[in-house]
């Protein structure tokens, strides 16, 4: 038997008969040793186990305010969580029901709903509507050298509040007017102020000016802008958001310096562009076990990316509904608390661990699917597939229930990955049969073939390679 190219990313492309490969709840590791039996694996994702229930949902925001308390906001209610995940209503926000942007000065909380904001004092259980004149709203709000800084919707420019205060002065405010676009979205990294605009980003700096503190740095513009307020994160050392300008919209950028690399792949691109409208994209970050992972959801389109950037590579993260309908991922934001990842569920009130000793979405299924590349003869002659073998982590079976003797479906497609054939299913091994072989035979014969495989019972996952045995066919 041949080995295959099997282990990738996900690059559906525009046309299928070009490239077809899926890769869904399924991440690439690359080995680290340089002598391990192959060059990269797959590896399912986290899955969520239950760390504390809101009474209202879905989830809105959270932020971790000390290593044993934190804040989060569901269904237009403000809660407090302690790391035992003990939860504590103190307050509402109206009828906001989209994602809220949160910021810490180490006493008190600014929230922003985009119309109204707030503050919090987490240790008084109070939450204060900010009522001045002064203040007309805000989509993003973040904290750098004792400011809270927020944009103020419909204008280019930023304000500021009094150091390590709530208090806002009307003519404590800025305008990046490197560019006459309005201003989108705004976040600090690295004690530096990224303003984004709706075609180009500016990177402001404090000054210590007494005037006003806040001051552009020279040189620092780009002429790319932001197509999503909540897609702008930051990451390794880094920050990542979905691009626009005056020539389109859709990819998405890692800052390299004041640099703008593009890191999206035509392939996703033109998912992006499928979508339609992609102003409510979202985005969270988090690191587990040496990946650092982007994760980007568009909630219209009900999808989910996901960029690996130990890698570079692109996987998709899914939730699949009763009917077995792909879905969006479950969170809808994250934060490092309690010394886990917990997301909170765009639909419940459910905050979740992500947890990669969790085969489950708080007991949904997770489906696991990796379509490969073509398997093409140079001449295109017709090829009889006599076996195909998956090198995988196999005597993984759970003692009993569902996942008791794990099964792996496989489907193929002949027409350049348009259609699907029947589901031909193998065990993967009970609990302990580590010499178990995933192997299918008398596949047919094709003059372009792509497998796909799909693994939905709550088992680890580990996805190393695979090999096929092929036999000429003729013209």
């Amino acid at each position: 038997m041949a080995q295959f190219p099997f282990i990738g990313a996900a690059y559906a492309a525009r046309s299928a008969n070009f490239d077809a490969q899926v890769c869904v709840n399924l991440y690439p590791e690359v080995s680290g040793s340089g002598s391990s039996k192959s060059p990269a694996a797959l590896i399912g994702t986290p899955g969520l186990t239950l760390f504390a229930t809101l009474p209202t949902g879905g989830v809105q925001g959270l932020l971790r305010f000390s290593a044993a308390l934190a804040v989060a906001v569901a269904g237009g209610v403000v809660y407090l969580v302690s790391s035992a995940g003990a939860v504590e209503q103190i307050g509402t926000i109206g009828s906001a029901s989209g994602p809220v942007s949160m910021a810490s000065n180490g006493t008190q909380v600014m929230l922003v709903t985009g119309p109204a904001g707030y503050v919090i004092d987490p240790a008084a259980k109070t939450i204060t509507a900010i009522s001045t004149d002064a203040f007309s709203g805000a989509d993003r709000v973040d904290f750098v050298d004792g400011y809270f800084v927020f944009n103020q919707p419909g204008t280019g420019k930023f304000q500021i509040t009094g150091l390590y205060s709530t208090a806002i002065d009307g003519l404590d405010f800025a305008t990046a007017e490197g560019s006459p676009d309005l201003l989108v979205s705004l976040i600090v990294d690295h004690r530096e102020l990224w303003l984004f605009g709706e075609t180009s980003t500016e990177v402001f700096f404090d000054s210590g000016n007494s005037d006003f503190p806040f001051e552009r740095i020279q040189g620092a513009f780009m002429e790319h802008g932001c197509a999503a307020a909540q897609s702008v994160a930051k990451l390794d050392n880094s920050v990542f958001w979905m691009g626009a300008d005056d020539k389109g919209r859709g990819i998405v950028f890692r800052a390299q310096g004041y640099v703008p690399q593009r890191i999206s792949t035509h392939a996703l691109e033109s998912a992006i562009e499928s979508y339609g409208d992609i102003s409510d994209a979202i985005a969270w970050t988090y690191q587990q076990e040496g990946h650092a992972f982007y994760v980007l959801t568009f909630p219209s389109a009900g999808r989910t990316w996901c960029f690996d950037a130990a890698t570079s590579l692109w996987h998709e993260r899914a939730w699949h509904d009763a009917d077995g309908v792909q879905q969006r991922h479950r969170g809808a934001c994250h934060m490092a608390f309690a010394g886990r990842n917990i997301v909170g569920d765009w639909e419940s009130g459910r905050l979740y661990a992500l947890d990669l000793d969790a085969y489950t979405d708080n007991g949904d299924a997770i489906h696991r699917v990796r379509a490969a590349s073509h398997i093409a003869a140079p001449d295109y002659q017709l090829q009889f597939f006599r076996a195909l073998q998956i090198d995988m982590e196999t005597g993984v079976g759970l003692q009993d229930g569902q996942g008791a003797d794990p099964q792996a479906m496989l489907q193929w497609s002949d027409d350049g990955g348009h259609t699907w054939s029947n589901e031909h299913w193998v065990s993967i091994g009970k609990a302990g049969q580590h010499k178990a072989r995933a192997r299918w035979r008398r596949l047919g014969r094709s003059r372009d073939r792509v497998f796909r495989v799909t693994i939905t019972d709550p088992v680890k996952i580990c996805l190393i390679g695979a090999s096929v045995e092929v036999g000429a066919g003729g013209a």
